[in-house]
């Protein structure tokens, strides 16, 4: 497989209902730019084939905020049911036109462009393998998986996303350093450490 002929797609979280935070994430600002049009504009740095933004929870708002970006719609009727429905969406939605997904989440602030290219060069270099992003002891998203591997994103349940996978087999993973990334927005103590606000 030529490098050079190789198409990633995006999947961008963002439909969750952030219960234990109070609000819903992917509206809170960093410097006056909502966390999912951020993450969407970091995103679409890798020059990706496609991006599609899953939404379900405040699916008008939070779609508005990234609608003049060059990305895609995806609802998620389910997405109650946890982030193993949304990866679903975004996989059936981009499987077709992408040799591999990028997986991206909208509550990590210390996301950067160059951490995504980083994972986008390294399966590139190693077509076959999933190249993921090294935190907190464990393998973690961002994370970009290969076509062979999207029939497993299909099969995921309930909350389980990216992780369970990575974590499964761990002898087909490259491993990109992002200590970094181990600070989430998950609850208001969070969510003010990080700068962010409503």
């Amino acid at each position: 497989m030529n490098a050079t002929t190789l198409h990633h797609g995006i999947i961008l979280l963002a439909a969750g209902a952030s219960r234990r935070l109070g609000t819903s994430k992917q509206l809170l600002r960093i410097d006056h730019e909502p966390l999912v049009r951020r993450a969407a504009r970091i995103a679409l740095t890798t020059r990706p084939t496609r991006i599609a933004v899953v939404v379900g929870a405040d699916a008008e708002a939070t779609f508005a905020a990234v609608s003049d970006l060059n990305v895609e719609r995806v609802d998620c009727a389910d997405w109650a049911l946890g982030m193993g429905a949304s990866l679903r969406a975004g996989t059936r939605a981009l499987q077709e036109d992408c040799d591999g997904l990028l997986i991206v989440l909208c509550d990590q602030p210390a996301l950067s462009a160059a951490h995504l290219q980083r994972l986008v060069e390294a399966w590139r270099s190693a077509p076959q393998r999933r190249a993921a992003s090294a935190y907190a002891g464990t393998l973690g998203v961002p994370a970009l998986l290969p076509r062979p591997w999207f029939a497993d994103l299909l099969r995921l349940e309930g909350d389980q996303g990216a992780r369970a996978l990575l974590r499964d087999q761990v002898q087909g993973v490259i491993a990109i350093p992002a200590p970094e990334l181990a600070w989430d927005i998950d609850d208001p103590a969070a969510a003010r450490g990080s700068g962010a606000a409503p």
